[in-house]
């Protein structure tokens, strides 16, 4: 079983499949190393060596109660890359993971880094003197927060329709209820934390990212709007865009088809070189 301490002492588990050229893959809020395994299968069958990290709190990582802000988080993923000394990696995100992408390149460059695929990312800025008005503000944040508190399993289910869009992707009720099920094993301090923790303002330090990005939204995305993926990939200056019509907040399950020939195309640079 793959794992490894971090510097503060907490053990993270992590998946590590295949030989190859390196993608690291980081999950959605909530969301654990599960949510990778159609991706890393198809990765690792052609060639590339396929990691998946749960964050601390999530899957099978230890919940240390404690490290749930985003310069610690950040700092898992560069002990993740340090441990396993990987040169020339794609990080490949979905949600709330563009932002501890963002802040690791911020903090230790882009020295292990060769690209970066950022699935329906958070939003530049959450900052309420600079957030934009398609970004979730303060008090809509804090309400979220609360019915977590006080319900995860209502909210969950209420929210699951608009995650997938089932009638219209063909997601099926047993794998819903297997994400809700995955988001249910987390910490629900995790949980709470980590939503807090992407209030922040990323822009300076998306638009200090040196290395190419690919930026992939879905139109109905319920969760993080459409414009947030805009907005990024023109603020980073290598920065690519490319927007599935009709693509849910799920897009990493709903649309992994395309995603992987997408992915897969925007890698091949690297793998070239």
């Amino acid at each position: 079983m793959s794992r490894f301490t971090t510097t503060d002492g907490t053990e993270l588990f992590y998946r590590d499949w295949g030989n190859g050229q390196p993608i690291v893959f980081l999950a959605s809020w909530a969301l654990d190393s599960r949510a990778w395994d159609k991706h890393m299968l198809h990765f690792s069958e052609r060639g590339y060596r396929c990691i998946a990290l749960d964050r601390r709190g999530h899957g099978r990582s230890d919940d240390p109660g404690r490290g749930y802000h985003l310069d610690r988080l950040a700092d898992d993923v560069a002990e993740l890359l340090l441990h396993l000394d990987l040169h020339d990696a794609s990080l490949v995100t979905h949600s709330m993971a563009s932002a501890e992408c963002t802040r690791y390149l911020a903090r230790y460059g882009s020295a292990r880094v060769a690209r970066v695929v950022f699935l329906a990312p958070t939003a530049p800025s959450y900052a309420e003197a600079s957030r934009a008005p398609w970004t979730m503000d303060a008090a809509t944040s804090e309400a979220v927060i609360a019915a977590i508190r006080d319900d995860l399993p209502r909210w969950l289910a209420d929210n699951a329709e608009g995650f997938f869009l089932p009638g219209r992707t063909g997601t099926t009720p047993e794998y819903v209820w297997h994400t809700i099920d995955i988001i249910r094993d987390a910490s629900l301090q995790a949980l709470v934390e980590c939503y807090v923790a992407k209030r922040v303002d990323l822009r300076a330090e998306l638009a200090a990212i040196d290395v190419p990005l690919l930026v992939i939204h879905g139109s109905c995305d319920a969760s993080e709007p459409v414009q947030q993926g805009r907005a990024i990939a023109s603020l980073v200056p290598h920065g690519r865009y490319i927007e599935y019509d009709g693509a849910p907040h799920g897009i990493y399950h709903t649309h992994v088809d395309h995603l992987v020939e997408d992915i897969a195309r925007f890698l091949q640079p690297a793998i070239a070189a």
